[in-house]
């Protein structure tokens, strides 16, 4: 199998990182896996997407994921330019979010490519025109009311005041942006002073107003869906809890949350199955539910990380399992001729 992982910049990816750990399984596993960053990416004139993509020597293994991005970014890494149209697979595990400030260009750009590769039978996940519909956090807008909390999405900032004021505690954060960053907690003593929070989340678009729940004071839990189900291999869920650290009222790890072990229950698996069929309906394989007690907090379709968490706690290699999952896929296609619906190929 040939696998091409898109990311944001292939120099600035980390050793505990998902996309690192499936390149690295890929490999071991004896398939050809290729990294490329969203600038690597280009349509050229014989209307072939191709890239410059960083590998390592094919003959060579490597015991530890650490060693594998040291060969991959050192000079014994392989610099080629790559037909992505011949690839297998194409995985798109860049987070536009990350280049919506600093680098507009690049935050559609993976998907755009995916769908222009997804003509000559390449299995792209996730399904580059599920991606565009998750563009922004108004996704999560689309799933039943049942597994969200109480939202408010505008700019006026008389009407966040007026829910702020009815919710008593409310969670201020930007419709862009990821990993907690501009997220407030709202007081009932914070409405006085309400506009500077406004004005730093509003800066760059839309705002969210969201229900608090008091669940998040316990943190929240992480549960990997893969194929529209939850990913669970010898009884065991790929599952992580991220537990606050100090008076941060975010979780994220790198806001100082600190990592737990999870156990996933009959309400955790009642929320991943509410909201099975519209992943599936949007083609979306891999994806990180964060669940704070009885709701869904977000829905990560875009890179979902902590593979190598779950598998801390797990003793699980789930990794190798995503990719057999992909390599099954690439059967299939075979089967039928490289003659599928992608969306339809990317839960099958």
């Amino acid at each position: 199998m040939k696998i091409g992982f898109i990311v944001n910049d292939v120099m600035t990816e980390q050793p505990g990182f998902t996309t690192v750990r499936l390149a690295h399984e890929a490999h071991q596993q004896g398939h050809e896996a290729y990294l490329m960053g969203v600038g690597d990416l280009a349509y050229d004139p014989d209307e072939n997407i191709r890239a410059r993509a960083r590998c390592v020597p094919k003959d060579k293994k490597y015991k530890t994921h650490e060693s594998y991005l040291t060969e991959l970014h050192g000079k014994k890494g392989v610099t080629e330019r790559i037909t992505v149209d011949d690839l297998d697979v194409l995985m798109l595990r860049n987070v536009p979010s990350d280049d919506y400030i600093n680098r507009p260009w690049a935050a559609g750009t993976a998907a755009e490519f995916g769908r222009v590769a997804m003509r000559r039978g390449v299995v792209v996940v996730n399904d580059p025109n599920g991606l565009a519909k998750a563009s922004t956090k108004m996704y999560f807008q689309l799933f039943p009311e049942e597994v969200r909390p109480r939202t408010l999405i505008t700019r006026d900032r008389e009407e966040i005041k007026a829910f702020a004021k009815a919710e008593g505690r409310c969670v201020l954060k930007p419709m862009q942006g990821s990993g907690g960053a501009s997220v407030f907690l709202v007081q009932k003593n914070d409405i006085p002073n309400l506009n500077q929070m406004i004005d730093a989340v509003s800066r760059d678009g839309f705002v969210i107003c969201q229900e608090y729940l008091t669940a998040a004071e316990e943190g929240d839990m992480r549960l990997f869906v893969m194929n529209g189900r939850p990913l669970q291999v010898k009884g065991k869920y790929a599952a992580f809890r991220r537990v606050r650290g100090g008076g941060d009222m975010r979780s994220n790890i790198h806001a100082g949350g600190k990592l737990a072990p999870a156990e996933v229950t009959a309400k955790d698996l009642k929320i991943a199955e509410i909201v099975r069929p519209k992943l599936v309906q949007d083609g979306m394989f891999l994806v990180g539910l964060d669940i704070v007690g009885d709701k869904l907090m977000e829905i990560n379709v875009f890179s979902p990380g902590g593979l190598g968490s779950a598998q801390k706690f797990t003793k699980i290699n789930f990794n190798r399992y995503v990719v057999d999952a992909l390599k099954r896929k690439v059967d299939y296609m075979g089967f039928y001729g490289r003659n599928f619906d992608n969306v339809d190929m990317c839960t099958l």
